[in-house]
């Protein structure tokens, strides 16, 4: 069985070491290194084969903002997933625009970390829902009534994008609207040229700010 290969990213070396010990009890990941920021995380994945960068966003030297956007720069097939806590509001915004798959809270569960970095890999979105409510604004007052006239969005795209938004894939937003994946698939391509997005974390963030969401 091939292996999720994971590479830790933390400026507390207790934390890299706790992480370590943590994900390397999952028989389907495998922990290949830990460094102590952005950068050095860009020199390791430009000399090993990452799959998944799970990356600290308060760091001295180099943090996971930057960090995300020079590894995103340098391979877009990598996948970052955030670790935070409940006061990185902006760093947070910057790193999901910056392309960063996601995001969950340093004191989540060692469930919850293994099923985060298994949906990074995936290439689903991973979003903590006790805190999303501070990440991303509600002030838009948008209803998706609204957002469906100004975009041009059919139903079944408004669908779509609600269910990209509870981080499901493509195979099982198939199975919910009783549609074949090459539906949806052309689907989601044809919302973010509607969008002008990039990838579907946008489309979540999208969501969220225009009250699509559930």
């Amino acid at each position: 069985m091939s292996k999720i290969k994971v590479l830790i990213v933390d400026d507390e070396k207790l934390i890299r070491k706790g992480l370590k010990i943590i994900l390397s009890s999952y028989d389907d990941l495998e922990i290949i290194g830990d460094v102590a920021d952005g950068y050095e995380a860009l020199e390791f994945c430009k000399s090993n084969y990452v799959d998944v960068v799970l990356m600290d966003i308060r760091m001295k030297l180099c943090d996971g903002v930057l960090g995300t956007r020079l590894i995103k720069e340098f391979n877009p097939s990598i996948s970052v997933l955030i670790l935070t806590t409940f006061n990185d509001d902006k760093y947070i915004k910057d790193a999901m625009n910056f392309g960063a798959s996601g995001y969950l809270l340093k004191d989540s569960s060692d469930e919850i970390l293994y099923e985060g970095i298994r949906s990074s890999f995936t290439g689903n979105i991973t979003l903590d829902k006790n805190i999303i409510s501070k990440v991303i604004s509600h002030n838009n007052s948008n209803s998706s009534i609204d957002v469906k006239t100004e975009y041009m969005l059919s139903d079944k795209e408004i669908n779509i994008i609600k269910l990209i938004s509870k981080g499901l894939s493509n195979k099982e937003i198939s199975s919910e609207l009783f549609l074949s994946e090459g539906t949806i698939k052309n689907n989601i391509t044809n919302i973010l040229n509607k969008l002008n997005l990039r990838d579907r974390t946008q489309i979540a963030i999208f969501a969220f700010k225009n009250n699509i969401a559930e």
